[in-house]
């Protein structure tokens, strides 16, 4: 069985493709491979942050893209939050919001 991406939201899926061309390409290469071998592509593709979330380090000339995924029964990775990096630490707000969503997604797939 092969692995699915899906979209915490149809919102979200329009944020990802509104990202700078540079990063939004290098997102758009990263999740193609994850299809085919799955969620983590290790570092510097991916990072797991703990709980069940992980993120992509997308980077480009435009800067540094992040989204944050985690993955549920039936071999889905779950896109749950994206935003380009301004500063050297992830910010808390952006990590909340995702590890907000992660719970909520769980919570239905259990």
């Amino acid at each position: 069985m092969a692995w699915r991406i899906v979209y915490y939201a149809a919102s979200l899926q329009k944020e990802i493709l509104a990202l700078p061309a540079g990063i939004q390409a290098r997102f758009l290469r990263l999740t193609e491979r994850m299809l085919v071998i799955g969620p983590d592509l290790g570092m510097p593709h991916t990072r797991a942050l703990g709980g069940g979330l992980f993120e992509i380090r997308a980077k480009s000339i435009e800067g540094i893209g992040r989204a944050f995924y985690c993955t549920l029964t039936g071999q889905r990775i779950v896109m749950l939050h994206c935003f380009v990096k301004k500063s050297e630490a992830t910010p808390l707000r952006e990590l909340r919001l995702a590890q907000q969503r992660m719970k909520e997604m769980k919570n239905a797939d259990a």
